[in-house]
């Protein structure tokens, strides 16, 4: 299936991310400036277990938190839960839940939700720093609506946008961002992948509610008021992706009435370069080997400046490098149904590391 180039629409985005490069540079003397960092986070088993590093590579929903372009190889429709245990030993869980639906020949729609549970917290003041008031539990939620499109058998493309919360038991922010990216498919088996993502873009956010507001007496003591004290806006943690990967087929054979390549084994390789504009940058690359698209085997890594460091300090990234995982693929009937079982292990320098386990269905 073939379909007509649309040159002008890739230069205007290749060049839009090109201009952002400078924008976005790595500036780690901007580190903790920013808020959200939950946008950071990428909750999915599947792409976790190569150490985020195929922004080129990865399809389906989740592609939404690496490159939204991904999302335009979905099939028909795909399903996807994942749950994770963040930084085992903090009692930090994160849920995630996405769907993605084909819409005509070339454009997928979808929709995601990843929500944080930080569990109860002891509810304390300054008459009570003990405690003994009751408990609150925070709410972290970020909700995304992604489109993506297959602009020509070479170019993909897509957009996100991405509603944020934060919330605990009197105060909340609310804020707004966008994802865009971009991928070029080229090669006799169309297995060289380029992608360029640009995420988290967006105004600032900014903390409200009565738990800013504090009860004080006036000058002369005669009466009671309320003072409400002013919030900083704060940014969020943009950042800007360029990765590669290649595919490559083991023992493949060509039909000679299609002259369609098939093959039992593939691996593939991939790369990402990181630019955050609130830290470090880093560079992650990936290995992942499949069986039959049945049997799925993967592991990454990522390394920033001070990564090999004793200090913790000196990091700015919760993973100390490593990551693993591995999937089962079970095919249901002859329509093309899949569901699959995917998880996750990304190495930690505190804590005991993060598990990510997570279902998928593909019809």
């Amino acid at each position: 299936m073939k379909y007509q180039s649309t040159k002008s629409l890739s230069l205007i985005l290749a060049s839009t991310f090109l201009i952002s490069i400078n924008a976005l540079a790595g500036n780690k003397d901007r580190i903790g400036q920013a808020g959200a960092s939950e946008l950071r986070i990428n909750p999915w088993a599947e792409s976790s277990g190569m150490g985020s590093a195929g922004s080129a590579s990865v399809i389906g929903l989740e592609a939404t938190n690496l490159n939204v372009a991904g999302l335009a190889f979905t099939r028909k429709t795909d399903m996807l839960f994942s749950r994770t245990n963040w930084l085992s030993g903090s009692q930090i869980n994160i849920n995630a839940f996405g769907l993605a639906q084909r819409v005509g020949e070339s454009s997928v729609i979808g929709i995601s939700i990843m929500s944080m549970d930080f569990g109860d917290i002891e509810v304390t003041t300054e008459n009570l720093p003990e405690g003994g008031q009751g408990v609150y539990s925070p709410q972290f939620m970020n909700l995304g609506l992604s489109f993506a499109k297959a602009f020509s058998n070479s170019i993909y493309g897509g957009l996100t946008v991405k509603a944020v919360t934060e919330q605990i038991a009197n105060s909340n922010a609310r804020g707004v961002c966008f994802d865009a990216g971009i991928r070029y498919v080229t090669g006799e088996q169309n297995n060289m992948k380029f992608g360029i993502a640009l995420r988290n873009v967006g105004p600032k956010m900014k903390f409200s509610g009565d738990g800013f507001a504090t009860k004080v007496f006036f000058l002369d003591n005669s009466s009671l008021i309320t003072l409400e004290q002013r919030t900083e806006g704060f940014e969020l943690p943009a950042l800007l992706s360029i990765g590669v990967a290649y595919d490559y087929y083991l023992m493949a054979t060509t039909d000679s009435a299609t002259g369609e390549i098939s093959s039992d084994h593939k691996i593939t390789a991939a790369g990402t370069f990181l630019s955050n504009s609130f830290g470090k940058d880093q560079i992650k690359v990936g290995v992942e080997y499949g069986f039959k698209e049945m049997f799925i085997v993967r592991a990454g890594y990522t390394y920033e400046e001070g990564l090999n460091n004793n200090d913790v300090q000196d990091l700015t990234n919760a993973f100390s490098g490593p990551s693993a995982g591995f999937s089962i693929v079970v095919p249901f009937g002859s329509s093309g149904t899949k569901i699959g079982l995917d998880y996750s292990y990304r190495a930690t320098k505190t804590f005991s590391g993060t598990h990510s386990l997570g279902l998928r269905i593909n019809i």
